[in-house]
């Protein structure tokens, strides 16, 4: 497959690496040259404004952090909606239905069928091409890309058959972590408060009732070690939480609105 890129950064260029590995051709895109370097030296091709690359590429990933960054290359100036080469548009960020309903309301019209994949796994899981991959679309779109999502993980869960069920499934993943995050924070330190040494609440509870995936990487390799660098950035994770709130919101969920506005909250503080 020939395929652009749009956004190498953290979570981009070791996904766009493992296409690369699979035998794929691919144009790149990003505002950070020196994130472009290691795929330009593999032989990827530049582009130089999201325009041109959907005008090279008939099949565009997308990985941006914000959803700011998102709308700014769809429906900016030089955006992928000026390309006419481009027929699917693979979008990997977790951007929330309202948003991807927008994009594929102005896509569609031009004949590009939207897939939404957002991934869960961070930085070391797109090395190691372990990420879980959700996706959901036209299904003989998701199946003609499925030999390429392969390529980052193992697991592929086909979410629906309409662009937007994928982030639902996502965003529940989200809040899972985000929970778990918090709790498991709140619970070592009255732990430790209580005189117990972090290790050992750690070995005790990570074969316990209590185990999670925060007590499984984030404690052990991010916050017992002092490193703290795992995973997004908490001004990434908070627009998440927004997102998170709107969908709830429409659909009328007030129970979980109060607990996600209870964990924003919390998540808040620990940026403070």
């Amino acid at each position: 497959m020939e395929a652009g890129y749009l956004g190498v950064g953290s979570m981009g260029q070791p996904m766009a690496t493992k296409l690369l590995d699979g035998g794929h051709q691919l144009t790149i895109l990003d505002v950070n040259p020196a994130a472009m370097q290691p795929l330009l030296d593999r032989q990827a091709r530049r582009a130089h404004t999201p325009k041109e690359l959907a005008e090279q590429c008939e099949v565009v990933f997308v990985s941006l952090p914000t959803l700011g960054a998102f709308r700014s290359v769809v429906f900016g100036d030089n955006g992928l909606l000026q390309g006419n080469k481009m027929k699917i548009l693979v979008n990997t960020c977790t951007v929330g239905q309202k948003f991807l309903r927008e994009v594929e309301t102005a896509m569609t019209p031009r004949g590009v069928t939207i897939v939404d994949c957002p991934i869960s796994g961070g930085p070391s899981g797109a090395a190691a091409g372990t990420l879980s991959v959700m996706v959901s679309g036209d299904p003989a779109t998701v199946e003609k890309l499925m030999p390429v999502l392969s390529l980052w993980g193992p697991t592929v869960t086909i979410a629906g058959d309409k662009p937007g069920a994928a982030q639902v499934l996502k965003l529940t993943n989200n809040a899972l972590f985000i929970i778990s995050l918090v709790a498991s924070s709140e619970a070592f330190v009255m732990g430790a408060k209580g005189g117990v040494n972090p290790e050992i609440l750690l070995k005790a509870i990570s074969v316990g009732t209590g185990d999670n995936g925060t007590l499984k990487k984030v404690l052990p390799q991010a916050v017992l070690t002092r490193d703290f660098n795992f995973g997004a950035a908490m001004h990434i994770l908070n627009p998440f939480l927004t997102r998170k709130l709107q969908y709830y919101a429409m659909n009328n969920d007030n129970i979980l609105i109060y607990r996600i506005i209870i964990c924003g909250s919390n998540c808040s503080a620990i940026i403070t």
